[in-house]
């Protein structure tokens, strides 16, 4: 439990510091926030700055306590890489920083271009993902958890190799798809993001059954 809360309280710390800065400007703020941006990176739903400042840093500090606990719940943590749990339990704690603050500095005046920061840090994490998917062993809360790949070990590692060059690249188009929304706001380049992102998950799922049904 101790070596638990270590790993934890370091990214639920970053997770909440968005707190102090809004309470620093909250007289400042107007009394709603942006906090969603459509598809075409146009704001379509506010919340309270009362939400902005403590909720949004809150919700994303109980997911941050939940990771962790999940994953020490797993019966083949063991087989988890390590430097995979870390990148996956510090993820929320990213996103509560960088992504709090930024509504912060919308609601004070600044130009803050939120889709492309979500895109970019969408992107870095499919490739830091994909970097560690080949790497991955067998586990029943990481990785591509399929029936084949589960029963057999050859099919989860053929699966995951595969799964990691399409994270990178995807990571890497969703990275390139946020700078191209900036210039571009065609419903092919919305598309071509949704289409991309399914396939990362059907196309290494795809594989797997084909794997299985050739006896892998």
């Amino acid at each position: 439990m101790k070596k638990w809360s270590k790993q934890v309280l370091l990214p639920l710390i970053v997770a909440l510091l968005p707190m102090l800065f809004g309470i620093a400007v909250y007289r400042q703020l107007p009394p709603e926030l942006p906090t969603h941006w459509n598809f075409s990176g146009t704001i379509d739903g506010y919340s309270s700055k009362a939400f902005a400042v403590f909720g949004l840093p809150l919700m994303m500090a109980g997911v941050t306590l939940l990771v962790p606990l999940l994953l020490s719940m797993d019966p083949k943590n063991a087989n988890m890489s390590a430097a995979l749990k870390k990148l996956v339990v510090w993820i929320c704690p990213v996103m509560s920083f960088v992504l709090t603050n930024a509504i912060l500095l919308i609601g004070l005046g600044y130009n803050i271009p939120v889709p492309l920061i979500v895109c970019i840090l969408v992107g870095l994490m499919l490739m830091a993902i994909g970097n560690y998917l080949p790497k991955t062993k067998q586990s029943y809360t990481m990785g591509i958890r399929l029936p084949w790949t589960l029963h057999s070990e050859e099919n989860w590692n053929r699966t995951h190799r595969l799964a990691g060059k399409l994270w990178m690249l995807g990571g890497f188009l969703m990275i390139l798809c946020g700078f191209l929304t900036q210039y571009f706001t065609s419903g092919w380049l919305i598309t071509a993001v949704f289409v991309g992102i399914m396939g990362l998950i059907f196309v290494p799922t795809l594989y797997s059954l084909w794997l299985y049904k050739k006896g892998i």
